[in-house]
């Protein structure tokens, strides 16, 4: 069990840092900022006893290119081969981020895809040689991702079966060991990602789409799709670990704080635990019986 000091000094220091204005406060997203469709469910996870948040993603749709591979020239040494435009890890760079679901009214008119995704309009579908080094364009679907510190392993398993029946059938546990463990949970699924490949850039660094305008929008639409399922597993989730506000938080044996279904199975077991030491206490011992057998025939 961590021991509470040092969870409460490290919920400061996050909640201090989330308390500024969302210009000023960075994390790993690409806007700089805790996501608007995220923020009232962060906000209400570090009101409750026992957890902080310390990464978040309401779930987004991005399109992506990817990072220069290195390569090696004739004598053997790595080329590296980043641009000066680079932004994401290993020299990638963002064309598109969206944390909502995108207007398919908007993007009806011919182009306005390739324009929505900083892809060249006019240019021909067309793929790149096996020889040739090339950097693709991706387009993702990534659901929500939370990553949660609590306080005790108790509620840390609370949060993970939260996490669990709402949907986020890839969500763990982590920092359960050492002398002073920090359990963190993890809150994810892979099952709503989606992620595609649709243009390429080549060595005079021009971006070529590989894919038509049509089907860019059907990936839109299955990520559309896919935000709604995200937002309803998002509820189920809230509802599942911010239930421990409204039900009976008695604490433990421990004096520490026992989720609702934890301190259920606990008391069953006490239950039938007493009731089976009252039952060997009712029970006459075999010398009363004897006694009692004695006395009836009178002799």
């Amino acid at each position: 069990m961590p021991q509470q000091h040092v969870f409460r000094e490290k919920k400061r220091q996050i909640l201090q840092a989330l308390s500024r204005p969302d210009d000023e406060y960075t994390d790993a997203s690409p806007i700089g900022a805790v996501d608007p469709n995220i923020r009232q469910l962060v906000d209400q996870i570090n009101e409750t006893e026992g957890y902080v948040t310390t990464s978040s993603c309401a779930g987004r749709i991005s399109v992506f290119l990817e990072g220069a591979a290195k390569v090696k020239d004739d004598s053997g040494n790595d080329e590296g081969r980043n641009p000066s435009s680079a932004q994401g890890k290993g020299g990638g760079s963002w064309l598109f981020v969206s944390h909502d679901p995108v207007d398919m009214r908007a993007v009806q008119e011919h182009g306005a895809l390739f324009e929505l995704f900083s892809l060249p309009k006019g240019i021909q579908s067309s793929f790149p040689s096996a020889d040739e080094h090339v950097r693709f364009v991706h387009f993702k679907f990534e659901p929500m991702i939370l990553h949660i510190l609590t306080s005790s392993l108790a509620r840390a398993q609370h949060c993970h079966s939260a996490a669990m029946s709402a949907g986020f059938r890839e969500s763990g546990i982590v920092g359960v060991t050492g002398s002073e463990p920090t359990p963190h949970v993890a809150v994810r699924t892979q099952g709503l990602a989606l992620e595609s490949i649709i243009a390429y850039q080549d060595s005079t660094g021009t971006i070529r789409p590989m894919v038509p305008e049509q089907y860019l929008h059907t990936l839109l639409n299955l990520a559309n799709q896919r935000f709604t399922a995200n937002a309803q597993r998002k509820r189920r989730f809230a509802q599942n670990l911010l239930q421990c506000k409204h039900e009976d938080r008695r604490q433990g044996d421990t004096g520490e704080w026992e989720p609702a279904d934890v301190r259920r199975e606990r008391k069953r077991a006490e239950g039938l635990k007493r009731k089976e030491e009252l039952k060997k206490q009712r029970q006459p011992s075999s010398a009363e019986q004897e006694d009692c057998h004695y006395d009836e025939n009178g002799s």
